[in-house]
């Protein structure tokens, strides 16, 4: 696994190479559908959604609600509602998030998402992985690996044409 710096990440080029791979990975599964993470992740699970023909099989999550950090933190300004349009027991759920981190998001996800039926399989799609992970959490599709400094964020943006691209914040989580 090779580190890419995170200021030459392209979210363009790395879209094309997480589609790629889950084009391939998700070839003769059962009953497959997409479940992306509010917003970064339902940004992408959207475009996947289109680019592979699924867009009936999509869903978003918003984890708000069933995070371990939730009372700490509290609620965050803008709560988007989860959307499940389709049966989620028995599917092959596709979980798409834009940056896994500290595996506590995909963990929120997971929890709701059996609220929803239980699924036969759950795979696991990030358009980077940033490491520093808190849980036992892996991803099965990925385009880059990368490392930001602590107090700093990965985050994804999504243009008024749809095109993505990464930004480094100051984490004030």
């Amino acid at each position: 696994m090779s580190i890419t710096d995170p200021t030459a990440l392209d979210a363009e080029a790395l879209y094309a190479a997480l589609l790629d791979q889950v084009k391939t990975g998700l070839a003769g599964a059962h009953e497959p559908a997409i479940v992306g993470i509010h917003s970064g992740g339902a940004w992408i699970a959207e475009r996947l959604a289109r680019d592979l023909g699924m867009s009936e099989r999509c869903g978003v999550l918003d984890v708000s609600f069933y995070r371990d950090d939730y009372a700490k933190k509290g609620l965050p300004a803008e709560v988007k509602p989860t959307s499940i349009g389709f049966e989620v027991a028995g599917a092959t759920i596709l979980l798409v998030d834009d940056v896994l981190y500290t595996g506590r998001t995909t963990r929120a996800a997971i929890n709701e998402l059996f609220d929803y039926g239980r699924p036969a399989r759950i795979l696991l799609a990030a358009l980077v992985d940033r490491g520093g992970r808190q849980l036992p959490v892996a991803a099965d599709f990925v385009a880059a690996h990368t490392r930001v400094e602590p107090g700093q964020a990965l985050r994804l943006k999504q243009a008024d044409d749809g095109r993505f691209h990464l930004t480094i914040e100051q984490d004030n989580a």
